[in-house]
């Protein structure tokens, strides 16, 4: 299994971290990780087709949203908050809070 790449806080570009939250599927991931859990792909995407999930993981490990390790055959993905919050103070929370008020004020499916 090849080493997953992380960037360093130092390395975090706003444009790439805008981008990744930009997709909905990203920000459920995003949304679900929040309270602190590690979580594996399939707890929280269990849904999404195995190719798209891990294409998803991958931008936002990239990006420095999401920090993943390997135990055995699994991958633990865990919320970069504290470097997103030292880096870009305020936005994580306010994409959440965003997306949060969002939701409130969709119809009910």
């Amino acid at each position: 299994m090849q080493a997953l790449l992380h960037p360093t806080r130092d390395q975090f570009r706003i444009e790439a971290v805008l981008e990744a939250l930009a997709h909905p599927v990203r920000l459920r991931i995003v949304q679900r990780l929040a309270d602190g859990e590690e979580l594996t792909c399939g707890t929280v995407l269990p849904d999404v087709p195995r190719p798209a999930a891990s294409h998803h993981w991958r931008v936002l490990r990239e990006s420095g949203i999401l920090f993943a390790r390997k135990e055995g055959r699994t991958i633990l993905h865990t919320l970069r908050r504290q470097d997103l919050d030292a880096r870009f103070p305020g936005l994580l929370d306010s994409v959440l809070r965003a997306v949060e008020s969002s939701e409130a004020g969709s119809p009910a499916a």
